[in-house]
């Protein structure tokens, strides 16, 4: 399942998805990925989180994106969670392959929650990109 906290810059997006980072911790015996396009939240998150940086890896495309994601997936069925704070920090802002990024993470085959930050208003977004919004 793939959930979007969709807003403006400076409205709580990162907190909400560190809260839900925090709660995952609690319920799900798999493993939790967090990617993020720098290590800014690294004193915010458990070491038992794995904290990827995708200007380390030089993901910058959504097909890059699509391909580490994916990658991940293939290679370790134990990942139940991805987070993912400022996804337009990474692949940019190009609205209609975002949405169609999304429903091809959303068609991933294996069982992952997705919970993605989007800094932008709602009303800007196509609705390929809302309806996965929360």
């Amino acid at each position: 399942m793939l959930k979007l906290i969709v807003g403006n810059k400076g409205c709580g997006k990162t907190k909400l998805l560190l809260d839900a980072v925090r709660e995952s911790l609690k319920t799900e015996h798999g493993n939790l990925v967090f990617i993020e396009h720098s290590e800014n939240l690294r004193p915010e998150l458990s070491h038992k989180i794995r904290l990827i940086d995708a200007s380390e890896y030089k993901i910058s495309s959504f097909d890059a994106f699509y391909g580490l994601v994916a990658g991940m997936c293939a290679g370790n069925y134990d990942i139940t969670n991805f987070f993912v704070d400022g996804i337009l920090k990474t692949v940019g802002r190009d609205y209609d392959k975002l949405g169609e990024l999304f429903a091809k993470l959303d068609s991933l085959p294996c069982d992952v929650d997705f919970l993605i930050t989007v800094s932008e208003d709602m009303d800007k977004l196509p609705t390929s990109v809302t309806k996965f919004a929360v």
